[in-house]
């Protein structure tokens, strides 16, 4: 199967992306109006919703406006959400030579290496995750997603018992460091961090926060899908996001969550996968065996007021699997939705109360 680039190649740090449905689900349950002088520049001068979108961080980013809304207000908003998900594309892309992150990655020695607060902001957050869920996320372990034939290396064979010994030496998130300095430390000069479970979600708390500055009154803006949402949708009450049934080759929704100021993130084992020799290979990887996931947890979606948090939280869910991720949620006391393989192409769906709280209606398991 072809990777998707960048932001969107969540299998780089053995963690998916693709799950919540985010625009898909939020444009077929609202259908917000479409302005009249296109889709993406508004003609009236005060429209109740407005919408745009375009490219970014290897995905594409769809935002919607609603409240007291005028055309400069809504051209300046799609500036500032651009430059937003720019700056931290800038800082924090594994496939961008000259940001901070791959600089960092090719700095040679063990000596501090200094980054912007932002960059080291996302860091904290993905190391404090590690801690929580003692290592099941971890951004070292893009190697051995590599190695398994996830990484932008082509697909070659399954690495052996002792390319995976040697692999995992290069792997746990004790060897990266940052301190209040905002510099970062890594504990052998061969150590190598993607961001991209948890930056993708950090850039969509940037393109909230600057919307927020603008004084936009209601917003949804989804980032590969990872959404963030705040006020009422078009229609009025909370903004209605579908999480995508995981069924490969199937686009349907299994629960719709109403977002009134909050942020989900989904992640997946079900769109990115390879074959070989009729055996399947889920691109999460778990960081302690060096190996794919194979327990029955097809996705994990988190609520959290944080986007980079729930997209965190999402990963570290996919690694520890249906029961210890549960256990995980319960004691952290995490808004979760599991959906578990239950045989014939069945999902059962476990979630905390919390998320039931969310819910457009309460869901009996699948």
């Amino acid at each position: 199967m072809k990777r998707p680039p960048e932001f969107a190649r969540n299998a780089a740090l053995a963690l998916v992306a693709v799950a919540a449905l985010g625009w898909y689900a939020h444009r077929s349950l609202n259908r917000p109006p479409a302005p009249a002088g296109g889709k993406d520049t508004p003609s009236a001068e005060q429209p109740s919703v407005a919408k745009f979108e375009g490219k970014s961080m290897g995905s594409s980013y769809h935002a919607t406006l609603t409240g007291v809304l005028s055309k400069e207000k809504v051209l300046r908003a799609r500036n500032e959400v651009e430059a937003a998900l720019e700056d931290v594309n800038e800082k924090m892309s594994t496939y961008r030579e000259d940001s901070e992150l791959s600089r960092f990655n090719r700095h040679p020695g063990t000596d501090p290496f200094p980054v912007s607060a932002e960059t080291a902001e996302v860091f904290r957050i993905a190391l404090a995750v590690s801690e929580q869920s003692d290592g099941a996320f971890d951004i070292t372990v893009g190697p051995l997603v590599n190695a398994w034939g996830f990484g932008p290396d082509p697909e070659g064979p399954p690495p052996d018992d002792a390319a995976v010994a040697a692999l995992r030496e290069r792997v746990g998130w004790r060897m990266v460091a940052v301190d209040a300095e905002n510099r970062l430390t890594k504990a052998r000069a061969d150590v190598y961090c993607d961001l991209s479970a948890v930056a993708k979600g950090y850039a969509v708390d940037k393109a909230a926060e600057a919307l927020e500055a603008l004084g936009v009154d209601g917003y949804m803006v989804e980032v590969g899908g990872e959404v963030r949402a705040k006020g009422n949708g078009p229609k009025g009450g909370p903004w209605r996001i579908g999480i995508e049934k995981p069924r490969y080759g199937e686009r349907s929704v299994q629960e719709v969550v109403l977002l009134a100021s909050a942020a989900l993130a989904t992640s997946g084992d079900y769109r990115n996968f390879r074959m070989v020799d009729g055996k399947r290979f889920s691109h999460t990887v778990d960081p302690k065996t060096g190996r794919p996931i194979e327990h029955a947890l097809a996705s994990a979606s988190v609520l959290h007021p944080s986007c980079a948090w729930a997209d965190a939280y999402a990963t570290a869910l996919m690694v520890l699997g249906p029961e210890a991720g549960r256990a995980f949620a319960e004691k952290r006391g995490l808004s979760v939705s599991l959906l578990v393989h239950a045989g014939d192409n069945r999902f059962d769906t476990v979630n905390t109360p919390a998320f039931d709280d969310a819910l457009e209606a309460p869901t009996a398991s699948r």
